[in-house]
């Protein structure tokens, strides 16, 4: 199972980059022998195999924020220019409480929790992140849906004057990203304030931004300025960008390739190695019951 719950890991005991960085001496200091499961900043994985956690540096400096351009390298470049304080969330559509929340209004119900999930980029390769933050479904009973909405729509800020890439058009701006009403409540969808232990850095997606760890990480859109609760499906960014390659539900599934590669093997940042692709990326148990009698080749 590739979590750790609340209780399992606290921020004070997530490995920080500077022993990341220098792992193989901190390893080499160990008693050998020593129970791989009581190593900090690694995340059990199925009997002994273990998943260290992707280095500070590497979950900073090799991101995906078009907002910021188009390579890898990019957004920590680019992202100085975003101003994440004073921000607002707007909640809108059939919500029985549609309001704008200032950040520190929108978060102050909701306690912080630590989590190591891992995340599954399309384009074959994936990290193991420690992230802060609340559980979707914890806003969404708060806003308390209407039986009309069966849907959200997320968007991300549209400022061409703090997010150059938008200059550019390159997608459809703003970013919006979709989850069905019941995925948005399951306990594994998290909105996300941080990681590692400190705020998002703006190349994250600062200030809050969603992770939804089934999913390939086009799905965690960042940088949130609204939350649409919505009766019918929206079309995405990437299913309006090229709809033959992205889907609206976006499960990591390795038996449904991309039209241009192979989704049936990974590669973890850091490693030269390949691996096999987990169907959910590894959450199966938890999350399959949601798309029972699906065709998954049909709804990707």
């Amino acid at each position: 199972m590739l979590i750790q719950r609340p209780g399992e890991i606290a921020s004070s005991e997530i490995t920080p980059e500077s022993v990341y960085l220098d792992r193989r001496r901190f390893m080499g200091s160990l008693a050998a022998g020593a129970a791989a499961s009581l190593v900090p900043g690694t995340l059990a994985a199925g009997g002994a195999q273990q998943e260290e956690l992707t280095p500070f540096k590497d979950v900073t400096t090799y991101n995906n924020f078009y907002e910021f351009g188009t390579d890898k390298s990019d957004p920590s470049k680019n992202a100085h220019t975003l101003r994440p304080r004073p921000w607002s969330i707007a909640v809108e559509g059939h919500v029985a409480k549609p309001a704008t929340y200032d950040l520190e209004d929108f978060l102050k119900p909701h306690a912080l929790e630590d989590r190591t999930y891992r995340l599954r980029c399309v384009e074959a390769w994936s990290m193991v992140i420690p992230w802060r933050g609340f559980e979707l479904r914890k806003l969404v009973e708060r806003v308390q849906p209407t039986s009309r909405a069966k849907y959200i729509e997320f968007l991300t800020l549209y400022d061409p004057t703090q997010m150059p890439g938008q200059r550019r058009n390159v997608i459809p701006w703003p970013y919006n990203e979709g989850l069905r009403l019941d995925e948005a409540m399951h306990p594994l969808a998290l909105m996300v304030t941080g990681l590692y232990g400190r705020d998002l850095p703006n190349q994250n997606g600062a200030p809050l931004r969603l992770v939804v760890p089934w999913k390939y990480g086009f799905k965690s859109i960042k940088s949130i300025v609204k939350m649409r609760f919505v009766e019918n499906q929206p079309s995405t960014t990437w299913m309006k960008s090229a709809p033959d390659e992205y889907g609206f539900y976006a499960n990591v599934n390795p038996e449904v390739d991309h039209p241009r590669w192979s989704q049936a093997k990974e590669r973890r940042i850091g490693e030269f190695r390949r691996r096999d692709t987990l169907m959910f990326n590894g959450y199966a148990d938890q999350v399959a019951s949601l798309y029972s009698g699906m065709d998954l080749r049909r709804f990707f």
